[in-house]
């Protein structure tokens, strides 16, 4: 038998955490995961925002989010832009390792959604110019992985 996700209306509540650092950037790609979601049937008033300094915080609060109970899914977003020092390195692969981890220790869907690029002007084609929106993605890959964590239980 085949399981797979799909993309029809989840029930429950979604929250997205997002880093304040880059925000011009991370406010498209959360503009861009409510635009999704609701799309997709999720009404804005099931969707949290809550916000974090920079993506090397996101872990830890996606983390005591996806075990509180309270989402059917957490969507992280980021934006760690390469700069002269190995800075970038250690916050994007903390933010990464640890939106790992989260989701492997919770019972919902923890999505990687924080963009690690070597320009800002890649970040600014991945969070809603010509690469798309990855905080649209992130929310479409959250409702596909909702639904079919619901079609394994």
């Amino acid at each position: 038998m085949l399981y797979e996700g799909d993309f029809s209306s989840p029930a429950g509540r979604f929250v997205l955490v997002a880093a304040r650092f880059n925000g011009f950037v991370v406010d498209q790609l959360v503009a861009g995961a409510v635009d999704a979601l609701t799309r997709h049937g999720v009404g804005e008033d099931r969707i949290d925002i809550v916000r974090v300094p920079g993506s090397f915080e996101i872990p830890p609060v996606a983390q005591r989010l996806g075990k509180s109970g309270k989402y059917a899914a957490v969507i992280c977003l980021g934006c760690v832009i390469r700069g002269d020092t190995d800075h970038y390195d250690h916050v994007a692969g903390a933010a990464a390792s640890g939106t790992a981890q989260a989701s492997v220790n919770c019972d919902v869907p923890v999505i990687f959604g924080v963009l690690t690029c070597e320009t800002l002007e890649q970040a600014i084609n991945r969070a809603g110019g010509k690469a798309g929106n990855k905080g649209f993605e992130a929310a479409v890959a959250a409702i596909e992985m909702v639904n079919l964590m619901k079609k394994l239980s």
